[in-house]
């Protein structure tokens, strides 16, 4: 993989550059006015990463949009708090101020951003992805975006992402060690719109979950365990969860309720 800039860097953003392919084990290069199908050419694996100005930008396809971190329905949604009304996710699954939660599949960490400013300052999410190049994104994205809300912002670099596998860091937490765990696996069946949805597939983990995972989410959950998935997938029933449908013919949460027992 080849990291680099657009044209005309400032030296922050070649000391990103090198941090990051530093850190993903990945080449930086001088851009050189290069295209973006050259890059791609130059590159072993068909994959390169533009830090600009503004946002860090992955490719794998010239003809195709990058992914780069935008909160997108995600703003939309914390707009709709800020205003007080409800989320749906919020609600199923009993957050409130003050807690604590573990987003077992950041992705590009929508969920994670509703929840953290729906935990306020007192709160903490804990957001686990385990595929570098998305936590990478993702990460560099949370910490420069301006939305041009302060909470919004603020609630943003709240989240505590890191890249980490969550069947294992689950299985080592104690039990009752946070209130709320939850889950956003890649649907079985995509309900994705993103033009850059196709870059997102190819640096994502497609990966479903076990029911020990679930077990082991139950055993630290204080309050609920939810699920994110396809309205028709047959993974509630496969992993125990009571299926509820949200404001959408497209989604369904699935919920455990674990008590503070």
């Amino acid at each position: 993989m080849i990291i680099t800039t657009a044209p005309r860097p400032s030296e922050r953003i070649n000391e990103q550059v090198r941090k990051l392919a530093a850190e993903l084990s990945a080449k930086a290069i001088p851009r050189r006015n290069a295209s973006i199908q050259k890059l791609l050419d130059m590159s072993d694996d068909n994959r390169v990463i533009i830090a600009t100005e503004k946002e860090v930008r992955f490719y794998d396809n010239a003809n195709e949009p990058p992914l780069y971190f935008h909160p997108s329905m995600a703003y939309v949604r914390v707009k709709r708090l800020r205003r007080g009304e409800t989320d749906p996710l919020i609600e199923l699954s009993g957050c409130s101020i003050g807690d604590h939660i573990i987003d077992c599949t950041a992705g590009m960490a929508a969920d994670s951003l509703v929840f953290s400013y729906a935990v306020g300052e007192q709160g903490r999410v804990e957001a686990l992805e385990s595929e570098p190049i998305l936590c990478a994104l993702v990460r560099e994205g949370l910490a420069s975006y301006e939305s041009g809300l302060p909470d919004v912002d603020a609630a943003m670099k709240r989240i505590h992402l890191s890249c980490k596998n969550h069947a294992h860091y689950l299985a080592n937490l104690p039990n009752k060690s946070a209130d709320i765990v939850y889950f956003d696996p890649m649907f079985r069946q995509p309900i994705m719109e993103s033009s850059a949805i196709s870059a997102f597939r190819t640096i994502a983990n497609m990966d479903a979950l076990s029911a020990e995972v679930v077990e082991h989410a139950v055993r630290v959950a204080r309050k609920t365990v939810v699920i994110k998935e396809n309205q028709r997938s047959g993974e509630f029933e496969r992993l125990g969860f009571k299926r509820t449908h949200a404001n959408t013919s497209k989604i369904a949460y699935g919920v455990i309720h674990v008590g503070s027992a």
